[in-house]
């Protein structure tokens, strides 16, 4: 068996425990921190929305060599119509440039000045496209629709399937993963773009299904908790999370393989810059809706179940029963050290060597050893 399958049978039989729910002050702390960051973020550095969201006009035309993302934007500048600093992407074939909207004559001039600065064979390699802000907007409001009616339906299924406790511990687990992803997009600003908004809403069902499996094994190891005294609420949801564990780390590493190729290996080595926008999203959204699933959602339930008078009860009940003093038999012997040369010598009826040195005595009358022969005749001759 594996090191990690042997990992998992021991987490999954309660031999090996880790406390996620008993340190919750921990997660809290650390997600807070997180969160606070990507507040601050969004609060002063914003989101750098792409051309679908506030309009403008894209320059996509081949590179050459030596050509610089310095080189490119000043092409573009130096046709004195651009006004505002122009985006610059590397993608596979060559850039893209995204500047405020233009007007035909405008476009007209960077064409040109493009392909007089860069050596390019003709104006028609700088290809022009206009995008209105309006359609932006439209994505925006759907994906905002769609995102109220998955978080609705999302609360009813839930409350129907489990409860309402867990229905609450799950959309805010979910508003922890929006916050992080979108906190880190403002951080690094990269472009928001509809693939952007696709993987957000994409990253929801990844890491409501992974807090469902867990939420599952809680119920189970919780039906009938309050009819024993053998553990509170609180330690049945960490044996699930401990259960569930090996399982959740083998699905967010093989999710998050595919999309590390995507985003290391497409848009960071080979340039692909149209893939890093959805990559982004999907890495850092898996990432925090596996951390979420298990050190957020469970010791969110526990904490209000916790808060009902049954469950105060039961956690008395097996306080209680932790500090009873434990009662064990003690043996009528007494332990005599001895010289290693005389445990030999002892009769076997009377002492027996025990270690070095050491024998232990019987107190009391001795027990004859029951010989052969008829029974309850000590002679063993057969009475008449």
């Amino acid at each position: 068996m594996s090191r990690l399958g042997n990992i998992g049978g021991r987490l999954h039989r309660g031999e090996v425990s880790l406390d996620f729910v008993g340190r919750q002050k921990t997660w809290y702390a650390i997600s807070g921190l997180i969160l606070l960051v990507s507040v601050v973020s969004l609060l002063t550095l914003g989101l750098n929305f792409g051309v679908e969201f506030k309009g403008g006009t894209v320059f996509q035309f081949p590179t050459r060599s030596g050509v610089t993302t310095s080189d490119a934007r000043a092409a573009v500048k130096d046709s004195g119509v651009v006004k505002e600093d122009p985006i610059v992407q590397k993608t596979g074939t060559g850039w893209r440039v995204q500047t405020e909207s233009l007007g035909s004559e405008d476009i007209a001039k960077v064409q040109s000045s493009v392909q007089q600065k860069l050596h390019l064979a003709k104006v028609d390699d700088v290809s022009p496209q206009s995008v209105g802000a309006s359609w932006g907007k439209d994505i925006s409001q759907k994906a905002l629709q769609g995102l109220l009616i998955f978080l609705v339906a999302i609360i009813i299924y839930l409350s129907v399937a489990f409860e309402w406790r867990m229905a609450v511990a799950a959309i805010i687990a979910l508003a922890h993963d929006i916050l992080i992803t979108v906190g880190v997009y403002s951080l690094v600003q990269f472009e928001v773009t509809p693939s952007s908004v696709v993987g957000l809403l994409t990253i929801l069902g990844y890491s409501l299904y992974d807090t469902v499996v867990v939420f599952d094994k809680v119920r189970e190891n919780t039906r009938s908790l309050t009819t024993s005294n053998t553990m509170t609420y609180s330690q049945a949801a960490n044996l699930a999370v401990n259960q569930t564990l090996v399982r959740s780390i083998n699905t967010s590493v093989i999710a998050l393989l595919p999309v590390a190729g995507l985003l290391f290996i497409g848009a960071g080595v080979l340039g692909a810059g149209t893939l890093k926008d959805l990559a982004l999203v999907l890495f850092v959204g898996m990432m925090a809706g596996a951390y979420s699933s298990i050190c957020i959602a469970t010791p969110i339930v526990a904490d209000l179940q916790e808060r009902q008078e049954k469950y105060k009860t039961l956690a008395k009940r097996v306080a209680a029963k932790a500090n009873s003093p434990k009662r064990k038999a003690k043996p009528d012997v007494e332990v005599a050290e001895l010289p290693d040369g005389d445990a030999e010598d002892e009769d076997e009826g009377e002492a027996s060597s025990v270690g070095a040195g050491v024998r232990v005595v019987q107190n009391g009358p001795r027990q004859q050893p029951r010989r052969g022969g008829a029974k309850g005749r000590p002679s063993g001759k057969k009475k008449r």
